[in-house]
């Protein structure tokens, strides 16, 4: 069972003082390879070392004044260093840190998404298998269809589940690059081969070609895995709510005890968790938009993008972080009513099984069209007189003379139509 979500975890990777600390890794990092290749003295790099450090409250003072965060940043690191502060950010320019640094944040925000993905991923199977053969009526356009089980519908959403994590772990990948190629990216102060140190000092890959900034349709991918993500939680929460009607009943939300559902009226059990989910997710899938837009700068780079990443960055992340602990605890206490699915499943008499009649007819050598119409025109007495349908199809003259009573009878078996359950388990699942 997941604890309840706490903000603070993937929160303070966004907080200032994380950001401004990853900052100073690829300061430092750059210091290091400078100071071993001669560039700068390393007695100096020594000292920077052991002293660099900076003041948050500080860093507002001086960006107050100066209206520029990473001047005011290496302003506070210089006051910690003293003389040898001349060679913090030598060469490079604001996005060299900015970038590389958003990516080492990014690389720690997809590993606690990955691990939140993986224990989503554990209760899906999970519980597909404990409802394996729990029996439900399929719905198509909101009508009744055929026998399904609850357990397919699990493995769907299972298999979903992993195609994104498939597509998080390839967007990850794309947004763990870093560039110190300078203020055009023509590596005008520093050789390439510092950008590929320092990179890898900090466990990433230098981007092969940038301009000031490492370019904007790595991180629209990456929000894009994130809105897919989100999507795919608001469709289970959608299914969980059109479930949970009264009229139908089958799952329910989990209700604690001394829960209210309403102020009005005490009797309310509604699906708040589910709602929730659903609300976060359109916030999601908005800010994939502003990533999207992000991507068109002017020239080799304007600040457009900026601000904007500042709001999408974080809150997507965050909120995607929420909506997994969220939808695994929804799922993982998710209540199940196989009696009220399979009474459902009866309401219409034995409708779910036309199509099984019209292949056996079409297999006795009967026409499709003259087939569906045998079928069909015993299907609507149904709706309209609430009859059985099987006995009307065991008494409809035209159908007897191609099929057997006992040839109908499996027509209409349940383990008939679900036969094939074991095969999909193993396909998703394996063995």
């Amino acid at each position: 069972m997941i604890e309840r979500y706490t903000r603070p975890r993937m929160g303070q990777i966004w907080s200032p003082e994380n950001k401004f600390r990853k900052w100073l890794e690829v300061e430092l990092a750059c210091v290091d390879v400078l100071a071993e290749r001669g560039v700068i003295p390393s007695d100096a790099a020594g000292v920077i070392r052991e002293k660099a450090d900076f003041d948050v409250a500080r860093i507002d003072e001086i960006e107050r004044e100066v209206k520029h965060d990473v001047v005011a940043f290496t302003t506070s690191v210089a006051e910690h260093v003293g003389p040898e502060s001349r060679y913090v950010h030598y060469g490079l320019t604001s996005s060299d840190v900015v970038d590389t640094a958003l990516a080492l944040q990014l690389k720690e925000a997809s590993q606690i998404l990955t691990e939140g993905l993986a224990g989503f991923l554990k209760v899906l199977e999970s519980r597909a298998h404990e409802f394996k053969r729990t029996v439900m009526v399929g719905r198509t356009h909101g009508i009744h269809a055929e026998p399904t089980t609850l357990g397919l519908k699990l493995a769907v959403w299972y298999e979903e589940a992993r195609r994104n994590q498939r597509r998080l772990q390839t967007a990850a990948e794309c947004v763990r690059v870093g560039k110190l190629s300078g203020a055009v990216g023509t590596f005008a102060h520093l050789d390439p081969t510092v950008e590929e140190s320092v990179c890898r000092i900090l466990g990433l890959q230098p981007d092969p070609v940038s301009t000031q900034i490492v370019q904007r349709d790595r991180h629209a991918e990456f929000l894009s895995a994130l809105a897919l993500i989100a999507a795919s939680l608001e469709k289970i929460a959608t299914e969980v709510r059109g479930l949970q009607r009264t009229e139908v009943r089958e799952v329910e939300e989990y209700f604690s005890a001394g829960q209210k559902g309403s102020s009005a009226m005490p009797h309310k059990r509604n699906p708040v968790t589910s709602e929730q989910i659903s609300g976060l997710a359109r916030v999601v899938r908005s800010n994939l938009l502003a990533g999207l837009e992000n991507i068109t700068l002017w020239h080799e780079r304007d600040i457009s993008h900026s601000s904007v990443e500042r709001v999408i960055l974080p809150d997507s992340t965050i909120l995607v972080d929420y909506l997994l602990a969220k939808t695994t605890r929804l799922l993982e206490r998710l209540l199940v009513y196989p009696e009220r699915m399979l009474e459902n499943l009866n309401l219409m008499k034995g409708l779910v099984f036309s199509g099984q009649i019209l292949l056996d007819l079409t297999r006795k050598g009967v026409s499709r069209e003259k087939a569906y119409r045998w079928v069909q025109r015993n299907a609507m007495r149904v709706w309209s007189e609430g009859t059985e349908f099987k006995s009307l199809v065991l008494q409809d003259e035209e159908i007897l003379k191609h099929l057997s009573r006992s040839e109908i009878e499996t027509s209409f078996d349940l383990e008939h139509q679900l036969r094939h359950v074991d095969a999909v388990f193993e396909r998703v699942f394996g063995g």
